[in-house]
């Protein structure tokens, strides 16, 4: 398969929310307008889950990461993308494994077997599996990722999902542009890994990716007034799960302000040996309180939070079809670039996705069945039984409520609107 095809097939996942290849290849194979813009011909047949897949492991990660720039630059060239102040924050996915699949990582043994081997231990030599689950019930700690993997995906990590739910899964973590909304960076991490941990990653490809704009910029037209900072990312928002006193020193380091609000602590915090945390924390909780701090944290909701809300639910990628953290981050990648790229003709056209297309359309034909109607009762009617022809008839004329039309006298009278 082309690279091209490849790749126009990865973004139709994202325009039309399919989740899987599979889905991909049908719905190519289905439809003669999502044909015309992959580039199949009607003569040849659509490549199915596997030529896609093959394709996949072919083209390696890094051409990935290169798709995705190329979409990044076009929305640079549009004035989309600032890399000022940056928005962060992380949502997790659901793994392709089963919790009822893990195995201990120091023996390979089951978890039905190991509760078994409890089980034994307390004096049950055949345990049913009423035993087994009170064994089971009074354990702690019982999902651990140091003791527990799955074997079929060994990056998956057991964690609590958005709805509460216990998973197997990953973690995806965004840098958004907080004064246009477009996705700078995306990551792919293990999902039991704190904010304060995957933050630096993060934000590292995002400076790469915007001093690369920058750059690029510079080269491309010299003269005319930059649409990138020039300074690169000066500004950093994010919710207070990213909040400690060494991720501020790390941003600090970097030359970045941050806008990030605390927990809440249950007493006094101790500063004994970290007056530089101190006086860090201090000053951002001062920057929170001006107007333009409390003005970025509700943009951070606004903005980060519809990303997810475009590539992960409607767009359908909450829960993954792949395995291993290259694979999915691949996929990850060029669905985000679909993001993007409808962050972009909604700049154009002011519609983001074919659905929005489909809807306006919608609402196009309504208004136009409305506005023939309209014109239709304003056009001239003609009663044919005692009234002549240059006689016009009101738009709210009936017959049993009006029976003075009918006389002969009206044929020398100039009717009146209304009866």
């Amino acid at each position: 398969m082309a690279p091209g095809i490849y790749f126009r097939l990865l973004l139709v996942g994202y325009f039309e929310g399919i989740d899987s290849e599979r889905g991909i290849a049908w719905r190519a194979g289905d439809s003669l307008s999502i044909r015309e813009f992959v580039g199949i011909p009607l003569d040849e047949g659509a490549p199915d889950h596997t030529t896609i897949a093959r394709t996949r492991r072919l083209i390696d990660l890094e051409t990935h990461r290169q798709v995705f720039a190329w979409v990044l630059e076009l929305l640079a060239d549009a004035g989309l993308v600032k890399g000022k102040r940056i928005g962060i924050d992380a949502t997790t996915l659901e793994a392709n494994a089963a919790l009822r699949s893990i195995v201990r990582r120091d023996n390979a043994e089951s978890y039905e077997e190991f509760l078994t081997g409890l089980a034994r231990q307390s004096g049950v030599e055949t345990p049913t599996r009423e035993d087994l689950a009170r064994v089971d019930r009074k354990r702690k700690k019982k999902g651990s990722n140091r003791e527990w993997v799955n074997p079929h995906d060994r990056d998956a990590r057991i964690t609590k999902m958005k709805d509460g739910r216990t998973h197997l899964a990953h973690k995806a973590e965004h840098a958004v542009d907080m004064d246009t909304g477009a996705v700078v960076a995306v990551t792919l991490q293990e999902a039991h890994l704190g904010d304060t941990t995957t933050l630096k990653e993060t934000l590292a490809e995002a400076g790469a990716t915007v001093a690369e704009l920058i750059e690029r910029e510079a080269e491309a037209q010299p003269l005319e007034k930059p649409q990138v900072n020039l300074g690169g990312i000066e500004e950093v928002v994010a919710d207070k799960g990213y909040h400690s006193g060494p991720v501020l020193k790390q941003m600090q380091a970097a030359g970045v302000r941050t806008y990030i609000p605390e927990k809440k602590q249950a007493g006094k915090r101790h500063w004994v040996g970290k007056e530089d945390q101190q006086r860090l924390v201090y000053e951002n909780r001062q920057r929170l309180q001006r107007p333009k701090g409390k003005q970025l944290l509700r943009k951070r909701g606004e903005l980060i939070e519809r990303t997810f809300a475009h590539c992960y639910d409607t767009g359908g990628m909450r829960r993954t079809h792949l395995r291993k953290h290259d694979n999915i981050l691949k996929r990850l990648l060029i669905h985000v670039a679909g993001a993007n790229l409808g962050l972009l003709l909604r700049n154009w056209y002011g519609i983001g996705t074919p659905r929005g297309l489909q809807g306006l359309s919608l609402i196009l034909h309504f208004l136009a069945v409305l506005d023939a109607f309209a014109l239709e009762s304003e056009k001239p009617q003609s009663i044919g039984v005692g009234v002549t022809q240059r006689h016009n008839v009101p738009p709210n004329y009936h017959a049993a409520l009006c029976p003075h039309f009918n006389d002969s006298e009206v044929e020398s009278r100039i009717l009146t609107p209304g009866c």
